[in-house]
């Protein structure tokens, strides 16, 4: 166990997920355990900068397992991406005794502590939490289960009016560079297109897979779209099919930021538990810039790069599921 570590600061930054109070939970009663001092850092690196500090025991984080969000709250900082701005908070992370660091968000946050560990070398583990589960080295990351959950359930109460009314929805879901949240919760919810941003379907292409639904008198049909599809979201595409065909009366629902609320799913909560207590021990095994990760339902650390060279694809399995269930 590394003996120089007394008081580690845990902060949640970026995009909110479900399952991050878990994770907090985790690395505060992991923390107990190991007998070191836990603080809370609040909204992220600006926190950090204005010395917002919390401290945190195993009691404060009774309670929080299951409420969605983040109770440290969470926000950008424009300041902490200048040299000034991480030495202001270097200043009050060392005031308040704070030597080491647990962050939980995505590919932007992993950045800047990555930054901060090459300037001042302060031991830093960070834990994947962010619906898109696009981050390389982990299997799964804390919120996409729950994100994906709401997704379907949405999908499903959306199917039923579809059924009564004839219709064809276009349903966009989040996802700005990957499709994880799309192809699950399409699969899962029976869509008969989607669309993501990692595959090359061209919008002539959605227009005749709907056309065979036309040809076969199929009355009512759902077409799920990530956000950051390149042919076009959920509002484009329904007006281009408008414009070609009056077969299908088409509506549009965008599900936004109903899939980054609620209380997170077992399977968030357990996994956010494992990487909490694995960022921990890893910290106090010496490990440091690196990112907690679950392959193979084993724990694993992933250095930096790893993380950032390369993204975390949709196997052609689950596309090619998509497409088979889709005729």
């Amino acid at each position: 166990m590394n003996n120089k570590i007394s008081k580690i600061g845990v902060f949640t930054s970026g995009g909110d997920a479900p399952g991050m109070n878990a994770a907090i939970r985790a690395v505060v009663r992991a923390c107990a355990y190991y007998k070191v001092d836990c603080v809370g850092i609040l909204r992220g690196y600006e926190g950090m900068i204005e010395g917002d500090f919390e401290q945190l025991d195993a009691r404060s984080v009774g309670n929080i397992l299951q409420r969605g969000g983040t109770v440290l709250k969470s926000a950008r900082s424009k300041e902490f991406r200048t040299p000034e701005g991480r030495l202001k908070a270097l200043g009050k992370l060392r005031s308040e005794g704070i030597d080491a660091l647990v962050a939980i968000g995505g590919d932007g946050t992993f950045t800047g502590l990555h930054k901060f560990y090459q300037e001042f070398s302060i031991p830093s583990i960070c834990i994947p939490g962010t619906i898109d589960n696009d981050l390389s080295g982990t299997d799964y990351t804390i919120g996409y289960d729950t994100a994906t959950n709401t997704a379907v359930e949405a999908i499903d109460k959306i199917r039923d009016t579809a059924l009564s009314h004839n219709r064809l929805f276009f349903i966009e879901v989040m996802g700005r560079h990957s499709g994880y949240i799309a192809i699950n919760s399409g699969i899962a919810g029976g869509a008969a297109a989607i669309v993501i941003p990692e595959e090359t379907m061209t919008f002539d292409e959605l227009y005749e897979k709907l056309g065979e639904g036309e040809e076969t008198s199929k009355k009512s049909n759902l077409v799920v779209v990530a956000e950051g599809s390149k042919i076009g979201d959920a509002h484009t595409l329904a007006k281009k099919v408008a414009e070609r065909s009056s077969y299908f009366d088409i509506k549009v629902t965008v599900l936004g930021h109903l899939q980054r609320g609620g209380a997170p799913t077992y399977f968030d909560r357990v996994l956010a538990s494992r990487m909490g207590i694995a960022a921990i021990e890893g910290l106090l095994n010496n490990k440091s810039d690196v990112m907690v990760g679950i392959k193979d339902n084993k724990i694993v650390y992933n250095d930096f790069d790893t993380i950032m060279q390369s993204h975390h694809e949709i196997d052609e399995e689950s596309m090619r599921i998509a497409k088979i269930l889709s005729i």
